[in-house]
């Protein structure tokens, strides 16, 4: 009687294994790749620099009522500020070809029926942080400036420096776009058995108040736009129950397969 043992494939045992100098290497291709793509995409918004500014950033100042002024107070800020905002934008254009080569890193270490979902991953974090800061400058913004614009007396005229502006827009979109990738945090955090649905729920009540604390702090000092922030926030935590709750049902099954 011949005896059949099954043998269970663990995270990258279906290719060779790899010496240190192979992950440094690996890790080195994948870094000139990701550099590759931030330069090529920095340099595609050099060319589109002046509606990137005049379009976008500067456009949330124009339809404020009453409109911002902007003003520069140096000599080369105006140039500093380009290469800062082209910079920028680059990153945020490169950040799937960016995050598309970490995961192709980290790849060798997943289980094979899970490298298929790299493409899903780079996708929805891409998704997710784009949503973040449409979020932030769409409805954050708007309500932020107009807040500014409107308070104080009407004595002081505002003007704003120029650094100080762009330093405040571009400070919320990443701020949002940051924010609004806790639902793949909890992903990861479920992959790994770290978090599970249980934990979740039971500290919701200190999550509130982490959300009202986090919306306080990249709103101005009203209410309206605090709550504003702090209800999709809230809605990303209970997204990321379930999308835990589903990770780690699956990886319970796969384990009692192997098993």
């Amino acid at each position: 009687m011949t005896e059949h043992v099954e043998e269970i494939t663990s995270p990258g045992e279906s290719q060779r294994e790899m010496s240190f100098w192979d992950h440094l290497e690996e890790l080195r291709s994948r870094l000139i790749w990701s550099l590759v793509g931030i330069v090529i995409a920095t340099a595609l918004c050099a060319f589109f620099s002046d509606a990137i500014v005049n379009k976008f950033l500067l456009a949330p100042a124009l339809h404020t009522k009453p409109p911002l002024k902007i003003q520069n107070l140096k000599p080369y800020g105006q140039l500093m500020l380009y290469m800062e905002i082209v910079f920028i934008a680059g990153l945020i254009l490169s950040l799937p070809n960016t995050l598309y080569h970490f995961w192709k890193f980290v790849q060798p270490a997943l289980y094979p029926n899970e490298r298929k979902y790299v493409t899903s991953i780079v996708f929805f974090s891409t998704f997710f942080f784009l949503a973040g800061g449409a979020f932030g400058y769409f409805f954050l913004i708007p309500n932020a400036l107009s807040f500014f614009s409107s308070f104080g007396t009407q004595n002081i005229e505002n003007i704003i420096d120029v650094q100080s502006y762009f330093g405040f827009i571009v400070g919320i979109i990443l701020a949002c776009g940051v924010v609004f990738e806790l639902p793949m945090l909890s992903y990861f955090l479920a992959k790994v058995g770290v978090l599970g649905p249980q934990f979740m729920r039971k500290y919701r009540r200190h999550a509130v108040i982490i959300v009202l604390f986090i919306a306080a702090a990249i709103t101005p000092p009203d209410i309206a736009s605090q709550v504003m922030v702090a209800i999709p926030l809230y809605l990303l935590y209970e997204i990321s129950i379930l999308v835990v709750q589903v990770t780690r049902a699956n990886k319970l099954k796969k384990e009692k397969a192997a098993a």
